[in-house]
């Protein structure tokens, strides 16, 4: 089966490839050894071995041991509630293909051909080659493969179906939200912040950077547009977008930059900021108070999260229902 995304980053890296090899190898040895037996579970009349676990976990030993900061017992932890993660959803995969196929489901033959295909376009370089000799390194069929794609397109079209929910939240129940967790939409002062920065060039002259910082000031005081003196001028990142940095409590500025850019109202610009061999022009296009943001600029965003909520709440509630009526042994 496809990989569970149960954690959002892979990136991980040591500078010794020997000892990474090793590293991996030693952790790969871990993976399933509190499975005595070498099974994991079995759900239904499918058994998962250590193998399977070990496969579906593989990818994600790097980020757990970089999330674990070398603490061992951490590392145990968090492998430990990895596998469990896998082992429930590869049990909780086999009641819902049976709950599926219960229903009098069906898959059109030719859906999963048309994945199989776009696998072997998009995994192998529409190199069919390069699939079988996949296929052998993981002990597969062509048939086999079949099945495990359609097995996948019936979890996938299932959990969706579990998820729906009923779409309209009241305006009643969003309110409540709001008043129950408004600490979490407590804002600091902010500015909406625009800046143009001029770095000296080697073997430049100091005196032309403060002669382009003068002329650009002075034309802002003429009222030409600040993005478009940013997208001629700024030597930073955001020139493309105007000089446009967003929404910036104080803390996210130096206090150099900071203390400045929070004595301008909006609509108003600094002058030219000398710091650390750069030059520095702040422009604030609002400003926003200390307190709580108002409801009317968050009801669309808790909505979204209140029925995000009643979907996962209703696709548990149907694994629950799977879970009770089905067979599913694991083992410690």
């Amino acid at each position: 089966m496809r990989s569970i995304l149960f954690v959002t980053s892979l990136a991980f890296s040591i500078s010794l490839v020997s000892a990474q090899n090793q590293e991996t190898q030693d952790i790969d040895s871990m993976v399933g050894a509190r499975f005595a037996n070498g099974i994991a579970a079995i759900a239904e009349d499918k058994i998962f071995t250590v193998v399977d676990v070990r496969r579906e976990i593989q990818p994600y030993l790097p980020q757990i041991q970089a999330d674990s900061k070398g603490d061992p017992v951490a590392f145990h932890k968090l492998l430990q509630e990895a596998e469990d993660q896998i082992i429930q959803t590869l049990t909780d995969n086999v009641l819902i293909v049976k709950k599926f196929y219960e229903d009098k489901g069906q898959i059109p033959p030719s859906m999963v051909e048309n994945r199989m295909e776009e696998d072997i376009i998009t995994q192998f370089d529409d190199d069919r080659s390069k699939f079988l000799n996949y296929l052998k390194s993981i002990g597969k069929t062509p048939d086999e493969y079949k099945d495990q794609v359609r097995e996948e397109m019936i979890v996938g079209y299932m959990r969706q179906q579990m998820r729906k929910s009923e779409s309209f939240v009241s305006p009643v129940k969003i309110e409540e939200f709001y008043d129950e967790n408004k600490e979490q939409f407590y804002q600091e002062e902010s500015i909406r912040l625009s800046l143009i920065r001029l770095a000296q060039i080697t073997n430049e002259d100091a005196d032309l950077l403060d002669q382009t910082a003068a002329e650009i000031a002075r034309k802002l005081d003429e009222g030409y547009d600040f993005a478009e003196l940013a997208k001629q001028h700024s030597q930073d990142s955001r020139a493309s977008r105007g000089g446009d940095w967003g929404w910036k409590s104080r803390t996210d500025l130096i206090p150099e930059l900071s203390d400045i850019a929070f004595s301008l109202n909006a609509g108003q610009h600094s002058e030219p900021v000398k710091l650390k061999g750069n030059i520095f022009i702040m422009f604030a296009q609002d400003r926003r108070n200390a307190g709580y943001v108002p409801l009317s600029e968050l009801r669309d965003q808790i909505e979204e999260m209140l029925v995000s909520e009643m979907a996962r709440e209703a696709q548990e509630r149907s694994l629950a229902r799977l879970r009770r009526d089905g067979f599913v042994r694991r083992f410690n």
